[in-house]
């Protein structure tokens, strides 16, 4: 389970609100907190101008889950601060989920509605972890949503994630994870490498520069330190002397230069043609400077070889939540009969029952529909595909989740789901959900 062998997942089961333990221990009051439950994590809509969403986050969880559990140093804080009482003390004590969770993989598109996690499990089990839930999947999933519009925009030249710098220190790996998930080539987080296996990346920035008497000087150490094939960043001062110093100091062997300032779309035709003259035809450009989805398409005719993208990335690019909830959908009654449940309240309103999701895919394996059956799994028609997926069975991680291998899987899954969607989901501008949701009763 663990991720890689230099790190430790830490315990997670206080990553979650106060009124989650208050729940439980008035279901423990009533008794009905061993009632087995379903509960269910989707959108109710997309993003405004979204037509799609990536699901990330899914791996991260379920190791997380793995590691929720109630130490002396949780128990004590709950005990002295009188957050629940003796009883649920005793029943956290020796909490461990024990039940079975089914959702959407990782890098599979998602729409409003789609049951992207189901959790099957006891109310007092299910319950605890709903702000976890929430927290992990809202945050990932916003992330490789934006990471997903921005790859199409960039049109196969590889994108890097580097927004370590523009958010919170730990939502800077899993940023990291979501991006590569998403179809990110690299990230400059070298957390997110040892956790998942991430290829990181970088050279050097604007004060390593200023740190020396010239540009040159700088330009020599880097190259004499790092090899003729590095990046080098050459909008310190005047760049066009720079590119000029860059090639005289390298020669045709230079990796690459970055732009990070100025008009990237007129520079970077100018710097390609004076590269091109000075010999060095194989050397890349690459463009930084608060890049998004929309300037990356207005870059599609610039000779750019690569992006590096930040903050626009890891706040998800104007949508900094997937807007997912977690509701109870079905529940045993005191005969042990599963009922649905459901909200009703105006404008949240849920559908109960235990969903089974389907892709309906053309002939051409186009997708046209995603059909959500309500206690009952849809007819797959011949070309059509389950989306559902079983992450944990009895409490047990299920192999191929987790780890460095999940993220390189993920990846891989959301290749395949971009190219069974409608071409409409590359485009940038305001527009419906690329495939509509259907719920089909029994």
């Amino acid at each position: 389970m663990s991720t890689s062998a230099g790190w430790e997942h830490p315990r997670t089961s206080f990553y979650t609100d106060h009124y989650e333990l208050t729940m439980l221990q008035a279901a423990l009051h009533s008794g009905a907190a061993h009632r087995k439950s379903v509960f269910e994590a989707f959108a109710r809509r997309l993003p405004d101008g979204r037509r799609y969403g990536i699901v990330a986050g899914t791996g991260r969880l379920l190791e997380g889950i793995a590691n929720f559990r109630f130490g002396d140093a949780e128990l004590d804080f709950l005990s002295r601060t009188n957050v629940v009482n003796s009883q649920t003390l005793e029943y956290l004590a020796s909490y461990r989920f024990s039940g079975d969770i089914w959702g959407y993989a990782e890098g599979e598109a998602y729409f409003p509605n789609s049951p992207i996690l189901i959790v099957e499990g006891t109310f007092a089990e299910a319950c605890m972890l709903e702000t976890y839930i929430l927290s992990v999947l809202n945050h990932d999933s916003a992330i490789a949503s934006a990471a997903s519009r921005m790859v199409s925009a960039a049109g196969g030249r590889p994108c890097i994630e580097m927004g370590s710098r523009r958010t919170h220190e730990e939502a800077a790996a899993a940023a990291a994870r979501a991006a590569v998930i998403a179809g990110f080539g690299s990230t400059s987080n070298l957390e997110a490498g040892i956790r998942y296996g991430i290829r990181t990346v970088g050279t050097a920035a604007h004060s390593f520069t200023l740190l020396h008497d010239t540009e040159r000087e700088a330009f020599e150490a880097q190259i004499a330190s790092l090899g003729a094939s590095t990046s080098l960043l050459v909008d310190t001062y005047d760049v066009e002397q720079a590119v000029r110093t860059a090639v005289d100091i390298a020669g045709p062997q230079l990796g690459a230069v970055r732009l990070d300032s100025g008009d990237l779309v007129a520079q970077a035709q100018w710097v390609r043609r004076l590269l091109d003259d000075l010999g060095n035809e194989q050397t890349k450009i690459v463009v930084t400077s608060d890049l998004d989805e929309y300037a990356i398409a207005a870059l599609q005719s610039a000779p750019v070889d690569a992006y590096g993208v930040g903050t626009s990335l890891v706040t998800g690019s104007g949508a900094p939540t997937a807007s997912m909830v977690y509701k109870l959908v079905s529940r045993t009654d005191d005969d042990g009969e599963f009922v649905s449940v459901a909200k009703a309240a105006k404008n949240k309103a849920s559908v109960g029952g235990r969903k089974y999701a389907l892709r309906k895919l053309d002939s051409r394996g186009t997708a046209t529909a995603e059909v959500v059956g309500v206690g009952h799994r849809p007819e797959d028609d011949g070309n059509d595909r389950p989306l559902l997926q079983q992450f944990m069975k009895n409490g047990e991680l299920l192999p191929g989740w987790t780890g460095a291998e999940a993220v390189q899987r993920a990846s891989r899954r959301h290749a395949e789901s971009m190219a069974e969607l409608p071409p409409v989901v590359n485009r940038l501008q305001r527009g419906e959900a690329a495939i509509p949701t259907f719920y089909e009763e029994n």
